[in-house]
Parts: structure tokens; C-alpha cells; sequence
């Protein structure tokens, strides 16, 4: 169970230094408690309460980091909801790969995988893994697979197979990729555990049955291996997702450590549907690594974009740089727009006008990362705000034609923004960013 407030502050060292930034070991004590604090911030900890609090302070669903350079990390949440505080590692995305499949089939889904890019406001997101699974085939064929996989795609790897003979030998030919050997039996975790950590690797752990899975990793974390992560044996997409669910549970409320780890899925292929059903309840529902059972761009894209929107801090809009932006190629008699630094609102409204074949200059003031209609509540997008940022960031310089376009959302805004900006004069635009290019059109 997770310690309160009360418990934690018998082992600090209660002078009340605030060097950790808190007034009191009190109030640094109830915050280590939420979770918001990091125990480190206390310089004076003795050897015996870091052990304890050490303990009591680990995220209740472990992290495990894959990857050279930490490339992939999985676990370490902290709450069910992602607006209680905000979900931290996105689930990882891989492209699963048969180590028999012919090898120009193997080098083309490689290259892909490789070169894959998928731009969104202002992001650029990539593949996370490869999966390499053997289901026919030699442990030694196995082991070249993994091989090529990894010094081609230069991405952690989920290594799959049901012979522990041929994991170990994929383990030893990609020594210090920190990928992940998928997965350990009970019958099969010593042998698998000991090549796991000899080759700095994770360890996936499956079983018949939570009871069987629980006992093997109490058993591995007592040998004191704690790379893990868990592959549930379900019959169902439903039972998948009540057993995700139960974990997550059992983890963050009754800090029940043997089910505190990373979820591993393999979507079984048979229909494109059913495949993407699957892969948004894992990312909507604390799956790590969703393996993929090929690369299919529309299906990664529909998935990188709903992952975006899942696990973007929710108390941390996504937002773009305050500035003047040139769109295609503006001069001094180019239109200049005003919008928002919202990500999603500056690429929405800029891909409109390149759309539109119009090269315009887009005002973007500091808004906190809000919308328009949030902003303008909020008092972020004011006349007064938008006036002082046009004198202070060298728009004057810039253009000759003295005409501001605002979003036909704010349209109140234009009497006053024209007290505010002698010689301007201000035009309400399109309440939608769809509407910019008839817009354009009419207005010259």
C-alpha cells in the first residue's frame, strides 16, 4: 500500500530546510505522498529512509526503458484517468516480422519501418520497435533475423518465440540493444531471465492464469531481475481488456507489485478491423507495446494520431513559438492574419492558406496554448494583447498593406484592436479556417 503523508514524514529529517523547495518536511511529505515531488529533492535523507521511501516512492506500474540511448520507455503511470494528472509513456508501436519470410520481404518492411515519418502539429512520430517472431525455422536463422532487424532499423527489438533455445541465441546476437525477449514460461523464465540480463535485455512473462503469472515475477524480481514485462494468455479482445484494466488496478490502488509492470499484445492478423479495435483499447487502455502484424500506413497513422491525443499532458497544451510566421512567399502587400499559438489551431489555419495557394503573413501571439474562443475568455486574446505583440515583433517592418485579418470568431475584437492600432485597419475573417480561400477570393 502506498504510504500517506503522515508516514513519510517520520522518516524525513524534519528540519524544515526547504531546500527542496518546499516551507516545511510537512508539506514536502504530503506532496512526495501525491506523487508530485521527487524524492531526491531532499538533500538529507539518511541511508535507511531512502531505502524505505526509495521503495514507497516507485511509480506503481514499473518503468522499463528499451533501446540504446533509452530510445522506448514503457510503464512508470501513476494514475487510471489520464485527466487525474496525465498519462506518461505512450504505448510503443512495433511491426511485427516472420524470421521466415523471404528475404526481400524482410528488407522492404525493414525499410519502412525505418524511414517511416507521420507529421502533426509541429510533431514528428516514428515506429517505437520491430517484432521478430519465429514460428518455423532454426534458433540460428532466428538469431540472423534479429540481427539484420537491428542493425538496419536501429530499433529495440520484441524477440518472439515459444523455444527458449532460440530466444537465448536472438538474445546473444543483439547483446546491448535492450530489446525484449517474448516471453518466459515458468518453466522457461530461469534460463530466459539469466540470458536477459547477461545480454541487457527485458523480459516478457506470460502463463495460463494470473495466479501462475504472479508467482513467476515475485520470483524474478526476488532474484532480483525487475526488467519485466507482463503478456497475458486471453481468449478475447474483452477479456484482454478486463485483464488490462484489473492489473492497472491492482497496481496503482492496492499497490500490488507483481502485476505492476509494462502489457505486451500481439494482434493476431485475420482482419484489418478487428486489428485496429484492438490496438485503440490498448492505447486507450494501459497497453505498452502493441505489436503490430504488418506495416500498413493507414492503420499506424489512424493509431499514432489517437496516441497523440491520449497521452498529451492534458494540463499542458501542445502550442507553437510566438511569432510572426511567412507562408508561402509574403511581401510587403501579402495579407497578414492573426490566430492563436494552439498547435492544432496554427496548423489548422496555416494549412488552410497554403491550401488556399495564397502566401500570407500569420500573427501568432502568446495565448498559453489556448484555442480562439478559450483564449478570448480567458482574456489571452485580446485587443490589447494582439496590439502590443504587432508593435513588438517587427510586423511594421514588414508589410506596407496596414490590414489585419481576425478569426470571425472574435469579431467583437475589431473596433477596439483598431483603437489600439492607428492606421490599421481590421477585417473580421471566416468564424472557419475552411473558409479561408473563398475568403481570399473575395476579399483580393
Amino acid at each position: 500500500m502506498a504510504m500517506t503523508g503522515l508516514q513519510i514524514h517520520k522518516l524525513l529529517p524534519r528540519t524544515n530546510c526547504k531546500e527542496c523547495g518546499s516551507n516545511t518536511c510537512m508539506a514536502f511529505a504530503m506532496k512526495l505522498a501525491a506523487k508530485k515531488v521527487e524524492l531526491s529533492a531532499c538533500p538529507y535523507l539518511s541511508e535507511e529512509a531512502q531505502q524505505v521511501l526509495g521503495a514507497a516512492s516507485e511509480p506503481p506500474v514499473r518503468e522499463v526503458v528499451l533501446g540504446a540511448g533509452n530510445a522506448v520507455r514503457l510503464g512508470a503511470e501513476t494514475v487510471l484517468y489520464r485527466h487525474e494528472k496525465t498519462f506518461v509513456n505512450p504505448t510503443a508501436l512495433a511491426v511485427n516480422i516472420n524470421c521466415d519470410a523471404p528475404g526481400e520481404e524482410i528488407e522492404a518492411t525493414l525499410a519502412s519501418v525505418r524511414d517511416y515519418r507521420l507529421e502533426r502539429v509541429g510533431e514528428t512520430m516514428r515506429l517505437d520497435m520491430v517484432a521478430i517472431s519465429q514460428h518455423r525455422g532454426t534458433a540460428a536463422a532466428f538469431a540472423a533475423v534479429a540481427r539484420q532487424a537491428w542493425e538496419n532499423a536501429h530499433k529495440p527489438l520484441v524477440l518472439r518465440s515459444t523455444d527458449a533455445e532460440a530466444l537465448t541465441a536472438a538474445a546473444a546476437a543483439v547483446s546491448g540493444s535492450r530489446s525484449l525477449l517474448a516471453a518466459a514460461t515458468p518453466e522457461t523464465a530461469e534460463v530466459l531471465c539469466q540470458a536477459a540480463a547477461e545480454h541487457g535485455h527485458a523480459l516478457a512473462v506470460t502463463a495460463p492464469d494470473l495466479d501462475r503469472l504472479v508467482a513467476t515475477t515475485q520470483k524474478l524480481k526476488a532474484d532480483g531481475f525487475d526488467d519485466l514485462v507482463l503478456q497475458f494468455q486471453v481468449h478475447s479482445p474483452a477479456e484482454h481488456y478486463q485483464t488490462n484494466v484489473l492489473a492497472r488496478r491492482l497496481a496503482l490502488q492496492h499497490g500490488f507489485k507483481p502485476l505492476g509492470y509494462p502489457v505486451l499484445r500481439f494482434l493476431n492478423g485475420e482482419d484489418v478491423l478487428d486489428d485496429a479495435v484492438t490496438a485503440v483499447t490498448e492505447i486507450t487502455k494501459y497497453g505498452s507495446i502493441c505489436v503490430l502484424p504488418g506495416f500498413d500506413p493507414a492503420l499506424i497513422s489512424a493509431l499514432m494520431t489517437l496516441r497523440m491525443n491520449i497521452y498529451t499532458d492534458p494540463q499542458k497544451p501542445i502550442q507553437v513559438e510566438p511569432n510572426v510566421y511567412p507562408l508561402g512567399n509574403p511581401d510587403a502587400e501579402s495579407p497578414v492574419l492573426v490566430t492563436t499559438n494552439f498547435s492544432l489551431t496554427y496548423f489548422i489555419v496555416a494549412g488552410e492558406i497554403e491550401n488556399s495557394g495564397t502566401s500570407a503573413w500569420l500573427v501568432v501571439p502568446e495565448c498559453e496554448g489556448m484555442s480562439v474562443l478559450t483564449a478570448w475568455a480567458a482574456g489571452k486574446f485580446s485587443a490589447e494583447s494582439i496590439a502590443g505583440f504587432v508593435r513588438e515583433c517587427g510586423l511594421e517592418d514588414k508589410v506596407d498593406r496596414r490590414e489585419l485579418i481576425i478569426p470571425g470568431m472574435v469579431a467583437q475584437l475589431s473596433g477596439e484592436l483598431e483603437e489600439q492600432l492607428p492606421g490599421w485597419q481590421v477585417i473580421v475573417g471566416p468564424q472557419e479556417a475552411a473558409d479561408l480561400e473563398s475568403f481570399f477570393s473575395a476579399h483580393g
